[in-house]
């Protein structure tokens, strides 16, 4: 893991597309501004994994989409 220290108006450069700039700090908590293309998807981690837990008990939970992600992926 890049760990990096940063001033309020500093920015660290992701690529060419995603630019991540703090923006304030206020106790432990900082701001965080992020430059990136539309099409690229962000999200805190919390609500990630709650999607993806979701995600992984809708499938569990019915047997008709385990047959058909199998078979999307070429395994049944």
């Amino acid at each position: 893991m890049l760990v990096l220290a940063r001033k309020i108006g500093e920015s660290i450069l992701i690529g060419e597309d995603v630019k991540i700039t703090v923006v304030d700090i206020q106790g432990d908590k900082i701001k965080l501004g992020i430059d990136a293309p539309r099409e690229l998807s962000i999200l805190r981690e919390e609500i990630y994994n709650a999607v993806r837990e979701e995600n992984r008990q809708a499938m569990a939970s019915s047997p008709g989409i385990k047959d058909l992600v199998k078979q999307v992926k070429g395994e049944g």
